[in-house]
């Protein structure tokens, strides 16, 4: 047999699109041809697998003109995962293992030059992208085979086969013709995913803050309902604890919230991987970029919101961003997806982060401290303030002051609840409303809104009488409505048995309006 075909992916954000590898085997002037649109690194497979054919001692048909194929022609591959298939299309090409055996399965993995198989970090990817398709088309996914500690990342995809090897031998002796019954499954290892940490990584507790309860309020409604939160006060007034203490708030992950956000840091390069089942949280610095942020390169690779998917964004020093950066989390924000759309392809990643900011009042940081004076002209407070545009601002659920609290005073007052209390009434409140709508309520849809937001007569005329005097727009109105359902289902997180669909009183309601405060001013010179 001179022609063989076998299955990979190549990889185009999240997804990961089919890939056919296809070798054909001619007579005339030797040549080994790479078509395909086709990276370097995957070109440069043809020395790599050459190398490690010959030094297993197989046979490279070196006086053929070798073809490979990779479809479709349009799709761009990169990485060096190509190297298996292609070593194993040449090998059935020349009838040195069973063409037959290679249809049920997909392969992918570094090869060295000694035949040894070298991880691939997109395996996690690549295993979901098989399982999904089997469930869009309803037949029984091929099984996958990695190089053996990928395949232990790939084995935590539920429904899925995975075969791991650590040798391209290993693969070959499996594959040879005969070596198997027909239909029966491949001799390699089948790994077992290694098992999640018993104790999660510590985290930093919400004990540690004493005081400020209105922002200790304000973390627990966010956590409650998904809510974004930005934090507006002096310096050393707590800002960078409060947001860092979020996590802890947070009810573990799903399985499928955790495949899905490891799969997403499988694709950067220099991250490790989170623990497993634990959120996420990223904290890029303020010089960043609006491509470090949402994400971007050759081939786009995921941004710090995508990586923080699942997970909390903390953007401290909030104004120092640049604005383009900024204003690139308009979209995310709303939709929880990102698309970098570039000439020649594009690519989306998930982006559903909790969004969590924080901020001094003016360029010194003292506007508002009782014994710090202010140094900011009007003008430079305006400013600066207005580095956050009316439309950032319109999508940040929860805006509170964390006002300067005395030394002495602060000493003087008892420790914090602990994260442990507050992330019990959190998961009650976070379980309640999905038992009624399926999402937390800071991702209702409008016509869900108006269905599970059942406001009170003076819950609505207090509400509306307050968007009206503070210029809301309708998003301010329907994420004050999403505030309040969240206030009221952690009040009722508290009662004895499940208490009946919840109905937004005027204290939520009220308790809701004060969590959208404007970012404080200086009162303007007066005329003399």
């Amino acid at each position: 047999m001179s022609f063989a075909t076998v299955h990979t992916r190549a990889l185009e954000g999240l997804t990961a699109p089919p890939v056919t590898v296809e070798v054909h085997l001619a007579n005339g002037l030797p040549a080994f041809s790479l078509v395909g649109l086709a990276d370097t690194e995957v070109r440069e497979a043809r020395d790599r697998v050459r190398a490690a054919l010959t030094s297993l001692g197989l046979d490279f048909p070196m006086n053929r003109r070798i073809t490979v194929s990779l479809a479709p022609a349009d799709l761009p591959k990169a990485s060096g995962r190509f190297d298996l298939p292609i070593a194993l299309g040449i090998l059935a090409a020349s009838g040195q293992v069973d063409a037959a055996a290679l249809a049920d399965c997909e392969f992918a993995g570094e090869l060295s030059l000694a035949g040894e198989l070298r991880p691939v970090r997109e395996a996690l990817a690549l295993a979901l992208a098989v399982r999904r398709q089997a469930l869009a088309s309803g037949r029984a996914s091929r099984a996958l085979v990695l190089p053996a500690d990928s395949a232990q990342a790939a084995a935590r995809v539920p429904g899925l086969v995975v075969h791991g090897a650590t040798h391209l031998r290993e693969v070959v002796a499996a594959l040879a013709p005969g070596a198997r019954p027909t239909g029966a499954a491949l001799s390699l290892q089948r790994p077992v995913p290694s098992p999640a940490a018993v104790a999660p990584a510590p985290m930093a507790d919400l004990r540690d803050v004493r005081g400020q309860a209105v922002a200790r309020r304000a973390l627990e409604i966010a956590a409650a309902g998904d809510h974004g939160l930005l934090l507006v006060g002096p310096p050393g007034t707590g800002k960078s604890m409060l947001a860092q203490r979020l996590p802890g708030l947070l009810p573990p992950m799903s399985e499928a919230e955790s495949l899905e956000s490891a799969a997403i840091a499988s694709l950067s390069r220099h991250l490790a991987a989170p623990p497993w089942g634990q959120r996420p949280m990223r904290q890029p610095h303020h010089s960043a970029s609006a491509a470090a942020l949402v994400g971007g390169g050759s081939p786009p690779r995921p941004g710090e919101i995508s990586l923080a998917h699942g997970g909390v964004l903390f953007l401290d020093e909030l104004p120092e961003f640049p604005r383009a950066a900024l204003e690139a989390l308009r979209e995310p924000l709303e939709t929880g997806r990102i698309t970098l759309s570039r000439a020649a392809r594009q690519a989306e990643f998930p982006a559903r982060f909790q969004f969590v900011g924080a901020m001094n009042p003016c360029p010194c940081g003292w506007l508002g401290h009782p014994r710090h004076a202010c140094r900011c002209t009007p003008d430079a407070v305006q400013r600066y303030q207005a580095k956050l545009s009316g439309p950032l601002l319109d999508r940040i659920d929860l805006q509170v002051e964390v006002p300067a609290v005395d030394s002495r005073t602060l000493e003087a007052l008892p420790p914090g609840e602990p994260s442990a209390q507050v992330a019990a009434r959190v998961r009650h409140a976070r379980e309640r409303a999905c038992r009624r709508q399926g999402v937390p309520n800071a991702r209702l849809e409008a016509a869900d809104l108006e269905r599970n937001a059942r406001l009170g007569d003076a819950a609505r005329r207090f509400g509306l009488d307050a968007a009206q005097r503070l210029g809301w727009s309708s998003r301010a109105w329907h994420r004050l409505l999403r505030v309040a359902l969240t206030i009221e289902d952690l009040n009722a997180a508290g009662c004895a048995g499940e208490p009946p669909e919840p109905v937004i009183g005027l204290e939520a309601m009220a308790e809701a309006v004060q969590y959208r405060r404007a970012l404080p001013a200086r009162d303007p010179p007066k005329a003399a």
